[in-house]
């Protein structure tokens, strides 16, 4: 009896001390934090407030539009779409879309530092939040560097060509180590590094500024692209193999490649603390910035596809080389300036977010103090933000990093994978348990003292009463009847509910293993028929099962109340989280051996680091566990006590 939960109980939180002593290592993978709260206390760490639906706006659809949008139109209309490239579009938006609604449910209950990694560790335990994070901060620092590296490409072209930059800035080539370094890289590192310090409002505002004038260029090219498709009879439509010459499966092909053109509108959810009022202004924004880059992806793909044959396209160039095609070399201009201001904000979302996800690391012990330090002036992480520009401007000056893209996708398919997770767990099993610090003891056995006694004196009656019940009935005394019918449906409820939690747990594990094994076994062709066709049938049966179980239940009361309650609500759970999970990790299957065994160097490096750091510096190496229902008072009893 008593407030102390066994870690190794339902909600598989947990926590050391008293409670965990025995679990040792394994007991650290699955222990659970708090969402914050008027509680929870960061030690002074506090983020500045400032942002509002147009800035996250900016930083979304500034973070998502990159400068590969220019080149992938031709490629994947070549590939894989042909006219159909608009529907691609669509499809991968609609995929996406899918991700987003998870985030913003998560973004409005949990509005803090760290995004994927902070609702992971919420949801699922500090093991796999540990690797979420240690993920992400490769794929932002990568996707930072490459970012950065094709910048200056783009910009000689606004000199007049390829080596029309100065010679101080330009790419200069050292034989004598086999490098390419890039000056210009670097030092526009530094400059959106200087830019992030100074404030998060300041260079939230320049993001946007720089944004709209790549929507501009995207716009321009919607617009006189039109005029010259309706002057020219819009010739890459008429053509003898049809909409779809690739097929369907071409288009759905065309699909699962511009759907990382989505990838960066989970930057918005890393500046969930920075937000006014994040149950309201984060799925807004979540949703403008998607509904925004989606659309504006769609037309620019119909206007290309419709100036110029599929096949005819210039892969590297298509849009340039489509209006040179109708005369408008000098369109090509305003293109490049769209691609090097797209490049800009780009390299800003990839920076930004990363000293948020180390400042939310440090603050959780799992990585050394000095990067949860929050500059007083600016109410920003100064030195997290400096040491992340550190590394990407290196990364950018010395190494050309684009056969390391697909590590990028490595880790954000691996975030949006554990966040549908997470909204599964949040709506079926949420944590039962929340950390104390132990330095709180003395309130938790005050409030142990008052319930484990009334326990006790109800533990008692209850064998009295149901063992001497005809008893009871047959001198009637009746005072202890309402007692009987009281406490009997409270015990058949509790186990019940119990078990509900039990099922679901469950039920969710053998889904995902479910999608693993369909997933897998559908993209590995090397595996034999027999073993191929019997994996791919396990996994759809684990799959549905798993979502007719889910159905089936009910979710658990205790959603309404977690977190910060009075936000967005994901929509046709569960089965909008398991089709985001089965395409995540479809597209994670497929990425490649060689992207997978560089992810897994850094993920081995991730676990020496927290093997021999993180896990014995967690801040809940000593807290102790206790149920949700009375953490409120466990709080007010520590008042109390300070008072």
């Amino acid at each position: 009896m008593g407030l102390l939960v066994d870690s190794k109980g339902e909600g598989g939180g947990g926590g050391s001390g008293r409670n965990g002593g025995s679990w040792g290592g394994r007991h650290s993978l699955i222990r659970r934090k708090q969402v914050d709260s008027v509680h929870v206390k960061s030690g002074g760490h506090q983020l500045a407030k400032e942002l509002t639906v147009p800035h996250l706006v900016a930083i979304g659809v500034g973070s998502t539009i990159g400068a590969g949008v220019y080149i992938l139109v031709g490629t994947v209309a070549r590939e894989h779409s042909g006219p159909a490239l608009a529907i691609s579009f669509l499809i991968a938006g609609i995929a996406a879309a899918l991700s987003a609604f998870c985030y913003a449910e998560l973004a409005s209950r949990c509005p803090s530092a760290g995004s994927a990694y902070h609702y992971t560790y919420i949801c699922i335990g500090e093991g796999v939040a540990w690797l979420v994070g240690w993920a992400l901060i490769l794929e932002y620092t990568i996707g930072g560097s490459a970012v950065a590296r094709g910048i200056s490409p783009n910009l000689a072209l606004l000199f007049g060509g390829e080596d029309s930059l100065p010679a101080i800035i330009a790419r200069q080539h050292i034989p004598a180590l086999g490098l390419v370094v890039d000056p210009c890289a670097a030092i526009l590192v530094f400059i959106v590094t200087g830019l992030l310090c100074v404030g998060i409002k300041e260079s939230t505002v320049a993001q946007g500024i720089v944004t709209i004038a790549n929507v501009c260029a995207m716009i321009f090219v919607v617009v006189a692209g039109t005029y010259l498709g309706f002057k020219s009879g819009w010739t890459g439509y008429e053509l003898p193999t049809g909409y779809f010459p690739f097929g369907v499966n071409g288009m759905l092909a065309g699909s699962a490649t511009v759907f990382f053109a989505y990838i960066g509108f989970d930057s918005v959810a890393s500046t969930a603390e920075e937000v006014k009022n994040p149950q309201r202004d984060l799925p807004l924004g979540i949703g403008a910035a998607l509904s925004i880059c989606c659309a504006l992806y769609m037309l620019v793909s119909m206007v290309i596809v419709g100036l110029v044959p599929y096949y005819a396209m210039d892969p590297d160039t298509p849009i340039s080389s489509a209006f040179a095609s109708h005369g408008m070399q000098w369109a090509a201009y305003v293109i490049t300036v769209g691609a090097v201001t797209a490049l800009c904000s780009t390299l800003m979302g990839s920076i930004l977010p990363q000293p948020r996800i180390l400042m939310a690391m440090s603050r959780d012990g799992l990585l050394p103090p000095f990067f949860a330090d929050i500059n007083k002036k600016t109410q920003v992480p100064v030195k997290s933000t400096i040491a992340t520009g550190i590394c990407c401007a290196v990364l950018a000056f010395f190494m050309d990093v684009s056969q390391l893209a697909g590590m990028v996708s490595v880790g954000t398919l691996v975030a949006f994978t554990m966040v549908a997770i997470s909204v599964l767990i949040l709506r079926y099993v949420p944590p039962d348990e929340v950390p104390m610090p132990s330095s709180l003891r003395e309130s938790i056995d005050s409030v142990w003292l008052r319930h484990g006694r009334n326990s006790q004196e109800i533990n008692v009656e209850d064998p009295k009463t149901s063992v001497t019940k005809p008893l009871l009935e047959e001198v009637n005394i009746t005072v202890e009847l309402p007692l009987i019918k009281k406490q009997l449906p409270l015990i058949n409820y509790t186990l019940s509910e119990a078990k509900r939690r039990k099922i679901a747990g469950w039920t969710i594990m053998f889904t995902c293993v479910g999608v693993l094994l369909l997933t897998y076994s559908a993209s590995d062709l090397a595996i034999p028929s027999f073993l191929r066709y019997t994996f791919c049938g396990g996994g759809g049966i684990l799959l549905l099962l798993g979502l007719i179980v889910l159905t089936c239940i009910d979710q658990d009361d205790a959603r309404h109340t977690f977190g910060h309650t009075g936000g967005f609500l994901c929509p046709f759970v569960p089965l909008l989280p398991i089709i985001c999970i089965l395409i995540n990790v479809y597209l994670l299957i497929n990425l490649g051996a060689d992207t997978w065994a560089r992810v897994a160097v850094w993920l081995l490096i991730g676990v020496v680091v927290y093997v021999f750091y993180g896990r014995s510096h967690s801040s809940l190496e000593d807290a102790v566990y206790v149920p949700v229902a009375h953490a409120d008072e466990i709080f007010r009893s520590s008042e109390t006590y300070v008072a």
